[in-house]
């Protein structure tokens, strides 16, 4: 595994909760000093890279992922950002949107009533977080690496919480994002509000690639209801199932990052595999 990392040091935008930014180039990043590559975002980047920042002690071994199968041919190699959660995590990853409906509000009204204090820990700023990644780190990163840079070479990934913002990231800036990786992404927070805003929102296919997965233990057990959902809206907007969606389970896997792990080559190879492979 070649780690090469660059730290911008407490990237903050307007009132978001300072946080840092590692950005990894892949092996081949030094070898061709004239190639340029994709680029994944990826959310709670504690957890990417050294087993001792993460909260489990396993990374999501993104790096290894992309090492190996670029070199073995089975995909393009690609940069990786990956970007720093906060104490505000859950405020930074809920997606705003949904609520803003009169459903939303009425369920947002029907939480309070049973959760007060819990919904009262966290500054709901998703839309502020999503302007940090394009108008900040973004810009930022294109200008100090070799990117591609256009929309079809730049995804988004992340898990549980953070495999929702990386949903909403493509829907409310499908000009940014070309493809969303979903892993795990924590459906019930939302409760009947996904199927509605995506019907409205989701950009038609034939542009973007959106891949989700979940297991069927611990917290995953829940998601097959609603993922179900999800992707009956997917094929209702032509989405084409293998091509440019994919939804994978994971039987007897578990919410953590060691499932995420074991699955990352399936997403890598759904974004950024070779044509011949």
């Amino acid at each position: 595994m070649r780690i090469n990392l660059t730290q911008y040091e407490n990237l903050n935008h307007k009132d978001l909760l300072p946080r840092d930014v590692w950005v990894w180039t892949p092996p081949q990043y030094e070898q061709d000093s004239n190639a340029r590559f994709p680029v994944n975002y990826m959310h709670d980047a504690q957890n990417l890279f050294y087993p001792e920042k993460s909260y489990t002690h396993v990374t999501w071994g993104v790096a290894e992922a992309i090492s190996r199968l670029s070199h073995w041919g089975f995909i393009q190699p690609a940069i990786v950002v990956g970007i720093d959660n906060t104490p505000n995590r859950v405020g930074d990853y809920l997606p705003s949107r949904p609520f803003e409906t009169p459903e939303g509000k009425a369920f947002i009204a029907q939480l309070e009533a049973e959760a007060q204090d819990e919904l009262e820990k966290f500054d709901y700023v998703a839309d502020r977080y999503l302007e940090l990644i394009f108008a900040e780190i973004k810009p930022r990163v294109d200008a100090d690496f070799r990117t591609l840079a256009e929309t079809e070479n730049t995804f988004v990934m992340g898990s549980s919480m953070g495999g929702l913002i990386s949903l909403y990231a493509l829907v409310e800036y499908p000009q940014v994002f070309g493809g969303a990786g979903c892993f795990s992404p924590h459906w019930p927070i939302l409760g009947p509000l996904t199927v509605p805003y995506l019907q409205k929102n989701l950009p038609e296919a034939g542009q973007h690639k959106v891949y989700f997965d979940y297991g069927t233990a611990g917290l995953d057990a829940e998601y097959a209801p609603f993922q179900d959902a999800v992707d009956q809206v997917m094929q209702q907007k032509g989405y084409r199932f293998g091509e440019d969606w994919l939804t994978r389970v994971a039987p007897g896997a578990d919410h953590h990052e060691r499932a995420w792990r074991n699955r990352m080559h399936i997403a890598l190879r759904f974004f950024l595999g070779k044509k011949d492979n």
